[in-house]
């Protein structure tokens, strides 16, 4: 895999850039103080216990996904959260989602059924048939 010189797959699609900005979890804190609304990043970086510098590169990261979106009005940067690109990553989840619980349903069944032929195994008595 080439990657780009800030270290991404070269030519990563936007899902690729979606799950690596949310593989961190203070890049989802985030995400979840901008999902009760808009904040200053200033504002944002006091919640957390790292430098103003670490809170403006997690941002970045998140920006470059398209989760975020920045106003500048004046000398304040203002953060709002997108989320659509999030929706795509939970329709590619959901894929996955569907494809186990066929799977896990048709275990269930199997062992539902094994779990009854044993049942009624041990329900017959014993000696009956010649032995």
């Amino acid at each position: 895999m080439r990657l780009n010189t800030s270290g991404e797959a070269a030519g990563g699609s936007g899902l690729d850039l979606v799950y690596g900005a949310i593989a961190d979890p203070t890049r989802r804190a985030i995400l979840g103080a901008l999902a009760r609304g808009e904040a200053k990043v200033g504002t944002l970086a006091e919640r957390f216990p790292i430098s103003f510098n670490g809170v403006s590169k997690h941002v970045k990261v998140l920006e470059r996904a398209g989760l975020l979106h920045r106003t500048v009005r004046g000398r304040e940067h203002w953060l709002r959260l997108r989320p659509e690109p999030l929706r795509e990553a939970a329709r590619w989840l959901s894929h996955y989602r569907a494809f186990w619980n066929v799977r896990l349903d048709a275990l269930e069944a199997l062992l539902v059924t094994d779990a009854a032929r044993s049942r009624s195994r041990a329900a017959r008595p014993k000696g009956a048939g010649g032995r």
